[in-house]
């Protein structure tokens, strides 16, 4: 018990930097945001009440108002009282899960513990184990909130996946299977819309996107990604353990484009980057001429219907990214910042990202500032009086209100638009975003 408390200080002293209207979550909040994307998963939370309720009812409300369907106050939650934090609470869990296999189906159902269960040290693995051996495909996943923030969350949950689901021994190889990840699901406004773009895109190379999560995919989908020929991640900086796993387990290479690729340039890069590493170079080439002439019919009528901008974008590092570079290149707004609220660690994930920010064809590189506090990066929008264009969550609306210029949600969190699968990425992608800047002129 000593070493478990003194775990969770250590933790805590990691995680404990007070931040205003923080653009994300805690570790619990992103286990919950991955695997409520993934069909046929159950959620059953070993936690507090509150805890269920604000990652999964309250975080939908800011998420672009979807909520998933188990979410809420349909998820199985042992709800920890006093009596359970000196007592333990695994009866009371056992119950829970007795009743979520008996009411819910599922493929796979995951008990997620909260601070109190990572605190008391609830063995929830034990637990698990013996539904196991009774045939039962439940797992745990120690996901307390002070683990770290959402993205942290994110990655506990595709080790979840990779140590509980994932097939140890693939019966077969596929060469045009492929994994996309590197997005994650309810925190990018436009996931499940990106999504779709990315596997319609590289399906013109003959090639499966498994994206694990969305309206396609689930929980086989996950079981058979040992046998994709290549990992593909959407990041500057996440999920290198579970790249480097399913390399040393699978032989399965990863290719990393540490953005979103929004536009035509940046998405070319892209399918000619995963046509280079699976030798489809002449399909991903006349992928590209097909998009490009879709795209640029439509670009080309909307040059001059926008007055030309400076702007910032606040966000998910791989969404600001994607986005600086698509105006600046190809619609020829002048960036002034980007700033990233996600925890990219300092080092080498960041020059990545900033090389990234910095290689612009013709404008003037962008200000890069790395923070999730408001306060700062308000401040940051102040150094820059000129601004006629933000592009952010909900947290920048009034900044930029306040100041008479133009905004547009695009970020975690979002309390004001409902997104369905409307996309950033790709050809596509771009246009809608172009058609949404126009709308809230």
């Amino acid at each position: 018990m000593a070493n478990v408390a003194s775990a969770a200080v250590s933790d805590t002293v990691r995680v404990s930097e007070i931040l205003e209207n923080p653009h994300g979550n805690c570790a619990l909040g992103g286990v919950n945001a991955a695997l409520s994307a993934l069909n046929g998963a159950v959620q059953i939370y070993h936690t507090g009440p509150g805890c269920c309720m604000q990652t999964t009812v309250g975080e939908a409300g800011q998420a672009g108002g979807r909520v998933p369907l188990i979410s809420g106050v349909q998820i199985p939650c042992s709800n920890m009282l006093e009596r359970d934090v000196v007592l333990g609470g695994i009866e009371k869990l056992d119950t829970h899960v007795a009743g979520a296999i008996e009411i819910i189906r599922g493929d796979a159902y995951f008990i997620l513990t909260g601070c109190t269960a990572g605190i008391i040290g609830d063995d929830v693995e034990s637990l698990a184990k013996r539904y196991r051996d009774a045939g039962h495909p439940v797992y745990a996943v120690q996901s307390a909130g002070f683990l770290g923030e959402s993205y942290h969350g994110y990655e506990i949950a595709v080790k979840a996946l990779l140590d509980s689901i994932v097939e140890p021994e693939p019966r077969e190889k596929r060469q045009d299977l492929v994994n996309v990840l590197g997005i994650l699901p309810y925190h990018d406004p436009f996931w499940e819309g990106n999504f779709e773009e990315i596997r319609r895109l590289l399906g013109k190379l003959g090639l499966k996107a498994n994206t694990f999560f969305g309206q396609d995919e689930g929980v086989n989908a996950v079981r058979s990604s040992s046998r994709a020929a290549l990992n593909i991640v959407l990041s500057p900086w996440l999920l290198k353990d579970a790249m480097e796993e399913y390399k040393s387990r699978f032989a399965i290479p990863a290719l990393r484009f540490p953005f979103v690729p929004v536009g035509a340039a940046d998405t070319a890069a892209f399918l000619r980057g995963v046509g280079k590493a699976l030798g489809r170079e002449a399909q991903a080439e006349q992928a590209i001429a097909e998009e490009e002439r879709y795209f640029y019919h439509y670009l080309e009528s909307a040059i001059g219907v926008q007055s030309w901008k400076r702007y910032a974008v606040v966000g998910e590092s791989a969404n600001v990214a994607g986005l600086t570079r698509f105006l600046a290149n190809e619609y020829s707004f002048a960036p002034e910042v980007s700033i990233v609220t996600d925890p990219v660690p300092v080092g080498e994930d960041r020059e990545y990202l900033a090389a990234a920010l910095r290689d612009l064809d013709y404008a003037k590189p962008p200000e890069v500032v790395f923070t999730g506090d408001q306060w700062e990066i308000n401040q940051a929008l102040s150094r820059f009086p000129e601004l006629s264009l933000v592009v952010g969550s909900t947290n920048e609306r009034e900044y930029a209100t306040q100041r008479n210029i133009q905004f547009l949600v695009a970020s975690y969190p979002n309390t004001e638009r409902l997104i369905f699968n409307r996309a950033i990425a790709g050809y596509r992608g771009a246009l809608a975003f172009l058609e949404d800047l126009y709308s809230n002129t």
